[in-house]
């Protein structure tokens, strides 16, 4: 699975972690459910190719179904064709093929429960599947190393209905570095990946500036002639020295950029306690290993018992929320849960996709006004996919 997945997929279950927040009231769940609410990033699609599950029914294990997802209000997921950062992936082959395979999985759910799933490719798709009562699938790429050099493979995946891509993951690739590597191969963005951004603006293909290096943040800043998104992403105000997430500058160049920075719900992503109970977590794992002892079965477990999981709390993700909103307004903040690719390390109160309620009932109780709680909930990512559209159409 996923890098971070490999640490969070990591049974945390402590007495009381599992605890949660009231229930939210008859106007959060209406609000919630009356209104278009995307999500940037969800790892269905990796998650069912790991171990298949039949997501258009209730399961019993993931943060994603249905049934859940319609509880929750949830009516157009980007679902994430994430491809490992491996180097037997990168430049051979495996990773076009892997994205295929995803894609199919995607396109695989919306025939076999069409009164419930249907694939969207337009903010035009979105809008009309949501009057039409049915869940749309959008799709963004999370590693942009299937592209392996070719221009003609971009074309490809937009024909086959992606809409955003992450240029990195956790290793630096062809595009650009990672924040996760400290190789800085390129500094920023490669020579590809320079005209790939000025392609993907041509075409209509939102740029993902999540899990890139800040050289590579702002290169595409400069580059970029349409507004990008951070698909899922918090602040490092709350994480510092976590380059995953963004800083104070950075969100001040999203603004003038006319982005959008979704806001990631792991619990790494939202407090430096968690992001330092990794840390913390792997070097001692680490040091049983080097020092030449068997790793006990029950080390995970023994661990866990002395040292509890710190999960962040709805109300920390909110904070996160309204710092973006206080340093750049309201127009420029969204919804990134990473929902199924941070495993069992969600806040208290947003443990899946039904959840979305309780983050209304928080935004009601900060004062949040119902036009701003929308463009939360999908104004904001509509107004920047909108833009994308309507640039390719001029080029």
């Amino acid at each position: 699975m996923k890098l971070r997945l490999a640490l969070s997929a990591i049974a945390l279950t402590v007495a009381g972690a599992q605890a949660t927040t009231a229930p939210p009231s008859d106007k959060a769940i209406k609000l919630a459910h009356d209104t278009i609410l995307i999500d940037t990033h969800i790892d269905v699609p990796y998650r069912i190719h790991d171990k298949w599950a039949d997501v258009t029914k209730a399961t019993d294990g993931g943060d994603f179904d249905y049934p859940r997802a319609v509880k929750g209000g949830l009516n157009a997921p980007f679902m994430s064709i994430y491809i490992p950062a491996h180097l037997e992936f990168e430049g051979k082959g495996k990773s076009f093929q892997l994205a295929n395979q995803l894609i199919d999985g995607m396109e695989a759910i919306a025939f076999r429960a069409p009164d419930k799933f249907a694939i969207a490719s337009s903010t035009s798709d979105i809008e009309a599947q949501f009057t039409q009562g049915k869940m749309s699938i959008a799709m963004g790429m999370e590693n942009g190393s299937p592209i392996e050099g070719e221009m003609k493979n971009l074309q490809h995946f937009f024909d086959r209905g992606v809409r955003y891509i992450t240029l990195a993951h956790s290793q630096s690739n062809h595009i650009s570095d990672s924040s996760y590597d400290i190789r800085r191969k390129w500094k920023g963005l490669s020579p590809f990946g320079k005209e790939l951004v000025k392609e993907m603006n041509n075409i209509g293909m939102l740029i993902d500036v999540s899990h890139i290096s800040d050289d590579a943040f702002y290169q595409v800043m400069e580059l970029s002639n349409t507004p990008v998104i951070a698909s899922h992403s918090s602040l490092r105000k709350y994480t510092p020295g976590f380059e995953r997430n963004m800083n104070d500058d950075m969100l001040l160049a999203l603004k003038k950029n006319g982005g959008v920075i979704q806001i990631n719900f792991g619990s790494s992503f939202v407090t430096s306690k968690a992001g330092s109970w990794y840390d913390q977590f792997k070097s001692k794992k680490q040091t049983i290993t080097e020092e030449g002892k068997k790793v006990a079965k029950d080390f995970d477990a023994m661990y866990r018992a002395k040292n509890p999981f710190p999960f962040a709390s709805l109300e920390q993700v909110l904070d996160h929320i309204d710092h973006v909103v206080k340093l750049i307004g309201i127009d420029h903040v969204g919804i990134g849960s990473d929902y199924d690719g941070v495993g069992d390390s969600l806040p208290i109160g947003l443990k899946d996709v039904s959840s979305y309620p309780n983050l209304v009932q928080g935004l009601i109780d900060r004062g949040y006004s119902d036009t701003d709680i929308k463009k939360i909930l999908s104004g904001n990512t509509l107004r920047v996919w909108k833009q994308a559209e309507q640039y390719a159409k001029s080029h």
